[in-house]
């Protein structure tokens, strides 16, 4: 049970969660769906900035104080958001008004065989698409950004900008769960196993090709406002 629960949004500001309790929070991608004994859902998308920290009672926050948009605390933990966009407060019932137009969330804790197939199906229905843009869009598979989407397809053998149906779908959608699920309880970001530094990725923010040593190139995968900075080494994916 909450023991303080205040929002620092414009909309949301008067709402008291004091004395309610959480039974669940699950992610969708990017958005975090922070679920209510009352049949109540708090959303929050964290975008590129957005971040929940967990605290024992009285320690001292990580973040400056201007930063927090939400802090929920119980007898024994605190959990302070920051930098929190898009906050809402709505049914549980309604959800799918805010994350139903999303592909299947990789981090899914019921992701099963249905859901693998459901991923294969979007990612392929477009056969002449960047493999790199396709792995990016959010209504394909929810929860794969820049970063793993380039060692996804470094992993596979193939540059950004190879077509999908030149790929192994089935492999890129397994690949691209067992990155974020190795990932998924640690701050670090390793798509290599090592977590020493200058050895977790294999392309990614590098000069030289992790494995070959060879020369990594950049890019530009997409265009306007939804274009990446693409890594990908020549040698290692022709």
């Amino acid at each position: 049970m909450l023991t303080r629960g205040e929002l620092r949004h414009p909309r949301l500001s008067t709402l008291d969660l004091v004395g309610r309790s959480v039974r669940a929070v699950r992610p969708v991608g990017k958005h975090l769906l922070i679920r209510f004994d009352d049949d109540h859902t708090l959303h929050n998308h964290l975008r590129m900035d957005g971040a929940w920290h967990l605290y024992s009672p009285g320690a001292r926050w990580r973040r400056p104080a201007h930063q927090v948009r939400a802090v929920l605390a119980t007898a024994e933990r605190v959990a302070v958001g920051f930098n929190l966009h898009d906050l809402a407060w709505l049914p549980t019932s309604a959800e799918s008004r805010l994350v139903g137009h999303l592909g299947p969330d990789v981090l899914d804790p019921e992701w099963g065989a249905e859901h693998e197939a459901e991923a294969v199906r979007r990612l392929t229905a477009d056969p002449g698409r960047e493999i790199g843009r396709a792995l990016l869009d959010q209504s394909v598979l929810a929860g794969v950004g820049n970063l793993y989407q380039t060692e996804v397809c470094f992993l596979l053998g193939r540059s950004p900008w190879t077509p999908v149906a030149e790929v192994d779908a089935v492999r890129a959608v397994r690949l691209c769960r067992e990155l974020l699920l190795r990932n998924a309880w640690h701050p670090e970001q390793s798509t290599t196993t090592s977590l020493r530094r200058g050895t977790e990725h294999w392309v990614y923010g590098r000069r030289t090709c992790l494995r070959c040593g060879g020369p990594v190139s950049r890019g530009c995968l997409g265009s306007g406002l939804e274009s990446r900075v693409a890594y990908h080494c020549h040698h290692c994916q022709p």
